[in-house]
């Protein structure tokens, strides 16, 4: 007998579906995919984050640095400039990201339903 093997199948992702649902790096690779050249200066992408702290920032750029999703640049002026733009891998990824956005806009509402239902189920 035949085994049939599913359509999807999860690989090892080494944290990388970690990183991506996050609750800043989202954010941040959308904000560097509408910038001019996709490239943003940390002081600009804080001020566009809500919410987000000088720390937090730091980290999530440093990561996706880490991940080949961003490139740093450093301008040795004074003051320091920084700027932070998105690597060919960057902007592959967003591709992914507008599929799964498509997704949960087209499911959103009966996600919404489904909540209720347990929530109210469940209480």
């Amino acid at each position: 007998m035949e085994k049939h093997s599913p359509q999807f199948r999860p690989i090892s992702f080494n944290g990388i579906c970690t990183r991506l649902g996050d609750k800043w790096t989202v954010q941040v690779l959308w904000r560097l995919s509408l910038a001019q050249d996709r490239r943003l200066r940390f002081s600009a992408l804080r001020k566009e984050i809500d919410g987000i702290t000088q720390r937090m920032l730091t980290l999530t750029l440093r990561n996706l640095e880490r991940d080949g999703l961003i490139m740093r640049h450093y301008f040795p002026e004074v003051p320091p400039r920084v700027e932070y733009d998105l690597t060919e891998m960057g902007i592959g990824v967003l591709g992914a990201l507008e599929g799964l956005n498509s997704w949960i806009q087209n499911n959103l509402s009966v996600i919404e339903q489904h909540r209720q239902i347990y929530d109210r189920n469940n209480q």
